[in-house]
């Protein structure tokens, strides 16, 4: 099932570093079959609040997207981001094919005590 590195990062000023990692992360994730699906793009604030960016990249499955994160390919330009951008990044598996949200409000509710 696809699972997502979901990154939320801080505005920053610009920075040569943070163009070099840009420039570069594709290469790293290629190679684990992971795409961006969020890049660059302006985000609504619907509720609450969220200073900086959003990033989303996409992956097969969360080995994949936890290898690409341990991999020695990425580790080696995280620097370049993580000296310049302070942020919250998760890798976290997707919801499989037919998911019903009714099914967990079920489970949800018989965990409740009774009344």
């Amino acid at each position: 099932m696809t699972a997502y590195a979901i990154a939320h990062l801080r505005e920053a000023a610009p920075h040569p570093e943070i163009a070099a990692y840009i420039e570069r992360i594709g290469a790293t994730f290629e190679r684990f079959g992971g795409r961006f699906l969020v890049h660059g793009a302006q985000h609504e604030v619907m509720e609450g609040g969220w200073p900086g960016h959003v990033v989303v990249i996409a992956f097969p499955g969360i080995v994949e997207a936890r290898d690409w994160w341990e991999s020695p390919a990425y580790r080696e330009i995280a620097p370049l981001r993580s000296r310049h951008i302070e942020g919250d990044i998760i890798l976290v598996p997707g919801v499989p094919e037919g998911y019903d949200p009714v099914v967990t409000a079920r489970a949800m509710r018989e965990a409740l005590p009774a009344e």
